[in-house]
């Protein structure tokens, strides 16, 4: 279970989004709202890239004090993600994979799923937006998260990897791993939504 509690990000004096307690168990959660939100700052909090005041706990992992351990199973990929122009495909899934933990068949069996392994050696200078975004979803899935935060994963995506997208956290899904997903395009029906939440008003709210 993902748990939430006593959460404040501000900037400067700002609040940005507040959340008193929120206790997500096992399940794919939208999370709906307008551009400015506060959507994007909840994810990366939550995948401990931001400093917050409160708790973020996944099980019997906190982000803050066990942030090795908790960020190995939680995976997380931007909205528009952007990455040093020198790097390959390979360099970043090589290095991030080690990070989380992949064995060599995960590695390959994602970056074949995406098609990035059409552009493995390629820097990622070369890349259009959206070779970026098969990047950055190949990077979410590997190794063995528990949690995979995907932040707009739809946008830039062709059809196809739309739908082996959707395949991809099914399979995930179906084995245990939690999804946080936040689109302002309309989810596939053939995803199993366990909540629908709006962030509004500084604050998330159950739809």
């Amino acid at each position: 279970m993902l748990r939430i509690q006593n959460f404040e990000k501000r900037y400067a004096d700002e609040l940005i989004i507040g959340i008193g307690q929120l206790e997500l168990p096992h399940g794919i959660y939208w999370i709906k709202g307008e551009n400015g939100a506060g959507k994007s700052t909840l994810f990366k909090a939550i995948a401990g890239l931001i400093p917050f005041r409160g708790t973020i706990a996944f099980e019997n992992l906190d982000v803050v004090a066990d942030p090795i351990a908790f960020r190995k199973v939680v995976n997380f990929a931007e909205a528009e993600p952007i990455y040093p122009g020198f790097l390959t495909a390979k360099d970043l899934i090589r290095f991030i994979g080690k990070a989380k933990g992949a064995s060599e068949e995960n590695m390959r069996s994602v970056t074949g799923h995406f098609g990035v392994d059409l552009f493995y050696d390629k820097s990622c200078e070369t890349f259009s937006s959206g070779m970026l975004k098969k990047l950055s979803l190949t990077l979410a899935f590997l190794g063995e998260p528990k949690v995979i935060i995907l932040d707009e994963p739809l946008i830039t995506l062709d059809e196809a990897t739309r739908h082996k997208l959707i395949s991809l956290i099914n399979t995930f899904h179906s084995n245990g791993v939690t999804f946080l997903l936040s689109s302002h395009q309309v989810i596939e029906r053939s995803l199993q939504l366990a909540q629908v939440f709006e962030v509004r008003q500084k604050s998330i709210h159950r739809v």
